[in-house]
């Protein structure tokens, strides 16, 4: 009971927290603006990533080998292997451009039932707050709908296997962690990773520059604050 009292008085706490500067911002314009800038930064985030290069060309996203592994791939660069870790590098950032797309049904979903008091935390929260919440409500679906896309990337690459090999060897060793032993799983995880990052991102575009969008909406929202 306490808990649908909280949640229904959010909008009205939203309004009372306002800068003098906001007047005529109503709890449906607050509501309205961060359902708005969440779904236009997701789907920002999606196009950017879910193209060639939308991972392995952005540094900020770029999917490298799991740091235990990267004395090992010195080490095979001095011997003239440099072009097939390069491929494997290659691939698994292609696998997570391939997998990315399906991600923007789920996104949208997540803003479209956003609660109220979801909104709130989003308004009010620091700049980690947009991916806590796409994460939160998406990350376990999504990566079951990732999973098989990255894996029939990465089986035509033949350094998959090997990597899954010396990797396994490596954990049992502590030099990777988890899902670092597995290909697929460590693509997997570190789509998302860079998914959420990107959203968060875009999102903070919007929040320094509102006016910028071209949407009257976002202006009064995110300019008032």
């Amino acid at each position: 009971m306490q808990r649908r009292h909280l949640i229904a008085c959010a909008p009205a706490l939203l309004l009372l927290l306002r800068p003098a500067g906001a007047a005529g911002l109503t709890e449906g314009d607050a509501n309205a603006g961060i359902r708005t800038a969440l779904e236009r930064g997701a789907n920002a985030a999606v196009a950017l990533l879910g193209r060639p290069d939308g991972f392995l060309g952005n540094p900020l996203v770029k999917i490298e080998l799991p740091g235990g592994l990267r004395d090992a791939a010195k080490l095979l660069r001095a011997t003239g292997q440099g072009a097939r870790l390069d491929e494997l590098v290659t691939a698994m950032n292609r696998a997570a451009e391939a997998a990315v797309p399906a991600a923007k049904p789920l996104l949208v979903k997540a803003v479209r039932d956003m609660s109220v008091e979801d909104g709130l935390g989003i308004l009010r929260g620091g700049d980690e707050s947009v991916t806590q919440f796409f994460a939160g409500k998406t990350r376990e679906p999504l990566h079951a709908q990732f999973l098989p896309i990255v894996t029939r990337a990465t089986e035509r690459v033949s350094l998959a296997d090997k990597y899954n090999a010396v990797a396994k060897k490596a954990s049992g060793f502590g030099l990777v962690r988890g899902d670092e032993a597995n290909i697929q799983q460590y693509v997997t995880g570190k789509a998302l990773d860079g998914l959420y990052r990107m959203i968060g991102e875009e999102e903070k575009k919007i929040r320094r520059d509102p006016v910028g969008t071209g949407s009257a909406l976002l202006k009064k929202v995110f300019g008032s604050l």
